[in-house]
């Protein structure tokens, strides 16, 4: 996965529709060599290069082509035809992160446009909140902790904007289902003063009422677990998109799409919800200590 494959267009939908588009040719029983033949009875300049490129999410699909496609695939089914055909429309929109393109890293722009298509979320957080759950205060706080200085003030209230505007996939219809295990350190570790902590925790606490966000606390007493290598995210995308793996830290952003590791990603997951505490409990914790900082 490269940088070029995101750009600020919606990359979500463009791969739906390239996996889409081979799984159809593979139903069709067609090799791409097979399926460049076919292709060329009709109009268009096909070759097996192009067809490459498509399935392998280089190559953005026009509607002409994915009718095409379509037609030498033999689908006749109206209402999937209208669905692809819309995905390779709608393939080139632009995201909001471009908007903010000065103030954003570069390596930040491939997650904001993978979750923008985000079906569902499964988060592990050792040592801080997470973007999606950040107030402004604890975010402004945050990023002044670690990078101290190196941002005008102007140019800071502009990430710190962004992050928030980031955190409306949560709402976006359908809404995606999310499920954060967090570190009982993170709850207690203060970023900023008390008094942002408290407004942290608040938030955690109204967000945990979402009906499609599910939170539990990792408690200081869980001992050795999966966590201990660190933060990791599991992201599920519109099918036949298969499931990636996401993980950062000082060495940069790293995506998995190997099936195997993400398969032991998501039992890491699964381990780490059995030793946390229920999410009622997890709300007690959080209330409790939200009130322990005056």
């Amino acid at each position: 996965m490269t940088q070029g494959q995101f750009g600020g267009a919606s990359v979500v939908r463009r791969w739906q529709l390239a996996d889409s588009l081979k799984g159809l040719r593979e139903k069709a029983g067609f090799t791409q060599e097979q399926a460049v033949a076919e292709l060329k009875k009709g109009a268009g300049r096909w070759s097996a290069a192009k067809l490459s490129r498509i399935e392998t999410r280089v190559h953005r699909v026009k509607p002409r082509e994915a009718e095409q496609l379509l037609d030498a695939y033999g689908v006749t089914d109206v209402e999937l035809r209208d669905s692809l055909t819309q995905l390779s429309a709608t393939a080139s929109e632009q995201g909001w992160w471009v908007g903010f393109d000065n103030e954003l890293p570069k390596a930040v722009k491939p997650l904001l446009s993978i979750e923008s298509g985000l079906v569902a979320l499964r988060d592990f957080q050792p040592q801080l909140m997470h973007g999606l759950l950040q107030t402004p205060d604890y975010a402004r706080a945050l990023m002044n902790a670690v990078s101290p200085g190196t941002c005008h003030p102007e140019e800071l209230e502009r990430r710190v904007t962004a992050r928030m505007i980031r955190q409306h996939v949560l709402l976006k219809e359908p809404r995606p289902s999310v499920h954060f295990v967090i570190d009982q350190a993170v709850l207690e570790r203060v970023i900023g003063d008390p008094q942002v902590m408290r407004g942290q925790l608040r938030k955690l606490l109204d967000v945990s009422e979402e009906p499609n966000v599910t939170i539990q606390v990792l408690p200081r007493d869980a001992g050795g677990s999966p966590g201990l290598e660190g933060p990791f995210a599991i992201l599920t995308l519109p099918d036949p998109i298969p499931d990636i793996g996401y993980t950062e830290g000082p060495a940069g952003m790293v995506y998995v799409e190997d099936r195997d590791r993400v398969r032991a990603w998501t039992l890491r997951f699964g381990i780490l919800t059995e030793l946390a505490l229920s999410c009622g409990d997890s709300v007690d914790v959080v209330a409790a200590t939200m009130e322990s900082f005056e």
